[in-house]
């Protein structure tokens, strides 16, 4: 199958990793990819998204798969939709999940899914006076996209004030602050859920979490993410069978009533307050870096669990899991989060040992290559997978891994899959 990806990150390494180790053969293309994607496939350079669909259908591209979030609130699906190609993801209207957090919280207000007390509001008295009304910590979100750093936990009601000014003067996240969210601090467990979503059917995969702090101890600011682990052992089947029932088929029957039915990956950001999921959050796309972990979970066909969905026919297909858990440690640059640092060689040393090189590898996002050498580009460089039987096995593999990747301030977290061990 001729497959082509949107995206350069680990998200769309890792899943078309997992697609060249099927076997059926696929020709992959990417746009733009990055500096190790094309070892998998052909990297594109082709921003225009009607330009791309030209390329798309003239190169008989059988499926489109959308990674990040800008391309989908951008429209882009309903451009190749257009000119009738298969594309995997939400249409521009169904994306607005994850767009603008006020539709998100509004939309889960008015279909009775449950989440946090919320205020939404341009209006800098509204929103002071319901930060009065809560107990600090106090959750300040920018509406719009802010590239998963849009979220301010204060912990104070000044600082809490302070952060909704700053939003508003447009001084923190530019016009993605003009709307802002006040919402009450729920105490609890986070997890990361994906449901994969054929306008009408979904499947559930395994429940992950993820390390949004930048320092060991969950210290330091929000970053992307700086590892994650899966699956989960705070999950038991009912909490699972209470987001299907209280949050995927109400958002799913919703967006149909909305006349937008949702099709592509729902990302449901959940937290657990005494053995009860409260939604945080949906994004539209796949979390990164919990696509890194789950993608090598899966035993069966992941192009054809991508194809089914986007031809609304995920009814056909059962998808399989290995019963083996996965860890990923993210590898950032010197400055991540603050800003860009300069590009540094990577050097990785030969894997000798077996069990090494069987049950780890390295999904690759922030690199260039020059001359066949690869660079650290800045942000989030790659992400070490380690797999096992047990999450310390997985996670002690991935550290071993870890400790064979070089390149000038590598930056990591030494206690990812923490809250599980």
């Amino acid at each position: 199958m001729k497959i082509l990806i949107l995206g350069s990150g680990g998200r769309e390494y890792s899943i078309a990793r997992a697609m060249k180790n099927e076997k059926e053969v696929h020709e992959l293309f990417f746009q733009p990819g990055n500096g190790a994607t094309s070892d998998l496939g052909t990297n594109l350079n082709i921003k225009d998204y009607n330009e791309l669909a030209a390329f798309a259908k003239e190169n008989e591209i059988e499926l489109t798969i959308v990674g990040p979030e800008a391309p989908l609130v951008d429209g882009v699906v309903d451009i190749f939709k257009a000119e009738g190609l298969t594309i995997f993801g939400p249409s521009k209207e169904a994306a607005q999940l994850e767009g603008s957090k006020v539709y998100m919280k509004n939309f889960l207000a008015k279909y009775n899914i449950p989440t946090a007390a919320y205020i939404e509001s341009d209006s800098i008295e509204e929103l002071y006076k319901f930060t009065e009304s809560l107990t600090a910590p106090i959750v300040v979100k920018a509406d719009g996209l802010c590239g998963g750093k849009g979220v301010i936990i204060a912990m104070s009601h000044d600082e809490a004030k302070k952060a909704i000014g700053e939003m508003l003067s447009g001084k923190s996240f530019g016009d993605a602050g003009k709307k802002v969210i006040v919402e009450e601090f729920l105490d609890g467990f986070e997890l990361s859920m994906f449901a994969i979503c054929d306008g009408d059917d979904y499947i559930l995969l395994q429940a992950a979490q993820d390390h949004k702090r930048l320092l060991d101890g969950d210290q330091g600011p929000n970053t992307g993410g700086m590892g994650a682990y899966a699956p989960t052992p705070l999950v038991d089947e009912e909490l699972y069978q209470k987001v299907r029932d209280r949050v995927i088929r109400p958002t799913l029957n919703g967006m149909k009533e909305e006349g937008a039915p949702f099709e592509g990956v729902l990302f449901i950001g959940i937290m657990v307050v005494n053995g009860e999921p409260i939604t945080l959050e949906f994004n539209v796309r796949f979390g990164d870096p919990e696509c890194e972990i789950l993608m090598p979970l899966m035993t069966s066909s992941v192009s054809d669990m991508f194809y089914k969905a986007a031809t609304k026919r995920l009814s056909d297909i059962n998808v399989e899991f290995s019963n083996q858990y996965a860890v990923g440690v993210v590898m950032a640059s010197a400055n991540y989060p603050y800003s860009s640092s300069t590009p540094a060689e990577i050097i990785v040393d030969e894997v000798h040992h077996e069990e090494i090189a069987k049950n780890t590898h390295i999904s690759y996002a922030g690199v260039s290559r020059e001359d066949n050498k690869l660079y650290a580009d800045g942000g989030r460089v790659l992400v070490c997978v380690g797999l096992g039987d047990s999450i310390k096995e997985a996670r002690n593999r991935a550290y071993l891994r870890c400790g064979q990747v070089h390149f000038a301030g590598k930056k990591i977290r030494t206690d990812i899959a923490y809250q599980a061990l």
